[in-house]
């Protein structure tokens, strides 16, 4: 598969391998299975357990959203208390912790007025809060109090927007206010669309000086921006793929930061993430009724056959099964695949979708359904359960994203058996490999163009190594042994935090 960004690594600093283990923080807006809205959660759930299994001492802070800890009683208070400036005002809060494994503890922040809210992000209409800013301000301010006066760790790891102006505001501490040794930075970007932009004067939340609301520091066309805070002053600045590390410096992927980027390449990288094998896999799993692996594929065609059952259509082994599950919105390439099985339908095949998103293409995904009752069957929620039975019972998996950080269902679908469809773009290409690349490792179907025809052509593609079992086997094969295991991602962090601690 020909590309510009070609298959060469991100520009990144001499990594070290640091042998001794580290005391590491992490800090993010939600972490799975606490909270939960998209990857992000299940990203920093999965290093921080598996930092911990490497030996290191790991501290995760997030908020405590209404309803933790009914879930998880175990959750205690501690005799912390926050009082911390926001403005003019001081905010009060209070910190819980949890200790759920050997070397890991969370600490959650306590503020009911900021964090016991209907959703992490949104109203009930899906329109963001109109005090996010301050509310994720003063979660950072918390992040940076803890590391400075409680917990002292070697490293600080930030996520995404939410916390991105946590490196500045260590830094700021460490010049002006007698900080000594301070801990040095990571910021990893999940999904460089989400920048957290608020108008210019609410800087004032921050209590920097205004010296940093400048070209190179927060300020984005007279507007804050958390995320440029972060890029432009964290030590080091990660992706969640090594050519996603290479997209967002270009003005296709960047959403006006790119050159930023182009200016810190010395300091960007790009690791791709893994997936957990303890919940997803195919022999151990509740959601699996019949176990399958490598030697023996005989559960996948009894999944499959249930899985039609289940969502209502015709039960027939013979007939190629295509599933999506995802968020139904444009960077998800949903307008694309809905026009490809517009033309795809007429086809010997059956589709299922499970997802929610915009009301457009999920009225779409139940038109089709309703169009094709004995192809189509279209689930439009969250249910965790059926998204691993999806994976599990189909034959192919469809993400013709627009963009995409990383993915990780097409990483499912490998470690499943079920073949991905994928476009060549970010973590997506990193993760599979197409017959024209490589034939003896090929383990998925890759299209460039972005449009209903180069989708609707993979499908046919599909269709054709469908009807070459040996082949769809050897796919298959390929697949489930490849290893996106998060103790690989987890060492590739650890090299990157030991450049910086000294």
């Amino acid at each position: 598969m020909g590309n510009r960004f070609g298959k060469n690594p991100v520009a990144c600093p001499q990594l070290v391998v640091f042998v001794f283990p580290m005391n590491v923080l992490l800090a993010s807006s939600e972490v799975h299975p606490y909270s939960k809205t998209g990857g992000l959660a299940d990203m920093v759930g999965a290093l921080a357990k598996s930092l911990a299994r490497q030996g290191h001492e790991v501290s995760l802070i997030t908020p405590r959203y209404a309803g933790i800890e009914k879930k998880f009683p175990q959750i205690k208070p501690l005799d912390l208390k926050l009082a911390l400036p926001l403005g003019a005002r001081k905010v009060e809060g209070k910190v819980w912790s949890l200790s759920p494994a050997e070397r890991l503890t969370i600490y959650f922040i306590d503020q009911p007025e900021f964090y016991h809210r209907h959703s992490p992000y949104l109203q009930p209409d899906g329109i963001s809060y109109p005090d996010n800013d301050e509310r994720f301000l003063f979660f950072s301010k918390a992040v940076v109090h803890l590391a400075r006066r409680v917990l002292k760790p070697d490293l600080v790891h930030v996520h995404d927007w939410q916390v991105g102006f946590v490196p500045l505001m260590i830094r700021h501490e460490s010049l002006t206010d007698g900080w000594q040794n301070p801990p040095p930075t990571v910021l990893t970007i999940h999904n460089q669309a989400y920048q957290g932009t608020f108008p210019g004067w609410r800087y004032e939340f921050t209590n920097l000086p205004w010296e940093y609301f400048n070209i190179d520091g927060a300020e984005f066309y007279g507007q804050v921006n958390c995320l440029k805070a972060g890029i432009a002053f964290a030590d080091i600045v990660s992706t969640v793929s090594p050519r996603y590390a290479r997209e967002i410096t270009t003005a296709e992927f960047g959403c006006g930061l790119e050159g930023l980027l182009q200016k810190r390449q010395d300091v960007l990288v790009g690791i791709l993430n893994g997936i957990d094998y303890e919940e997803w896999n195919t022999t151990h799993n509740p959601h699996v009724k019949h176990p399958y692996s490598v030697e023996d594929f005989t559960g996948k065609t009894a999944n499959k056959l249930d899985l039609q059952k289940e969502l209502g259509l015709p039960v027939n082994a013979k007939v190629p099964l295509f599933g999506s599950v995802s968020r139904l919105i444009e960077q998800k390439g949903v307008d694309i695949l809905l026009g490809a099985l517009e033309e795809m339908l007429s086809a010997d095949m059956q589709f299922v979708v499970l997802g929610t998103g915009d009301v457009a293409f999920e009225n779409g995904y139940r038109e089709l359904a309703r169009r094709y009752p004995t192809k189509v069957a279209a689930q439009i929620g969250f249910n965790q359960g059926l998204s691993q039975r999806i994976e599990a019972g189909c034959d192919f998996f469809a993400m013709p994203s627009r963009y995409e950080p990383c993915g990780l269902n097409q990483m499912y679908s490998l470690h499943y058996g079920t073949v991905p469809i994928v476009r060549v773009t970010g973590g997506l290409d990193d993760s599979v490999t197409d017959i024209s690349e490589d034939r003896n490792r090929a383990d998925g179907i890759k299209f460039i163009e972005y449009s209903n025809g180069a989708v609707a052509k993979a499908i046919r593609k599909a269709l054709a190594l469908y009807g070459e079992p040996e082949l769809l086997r050897h796919y298959r094969l390929n697949g489930m042994s490849a290893d996106f295991s998060w103790e690989t991602t987890a060492r590739k962090y650890t090299e990157v935090y030991g450049s910086l601690v000294k």
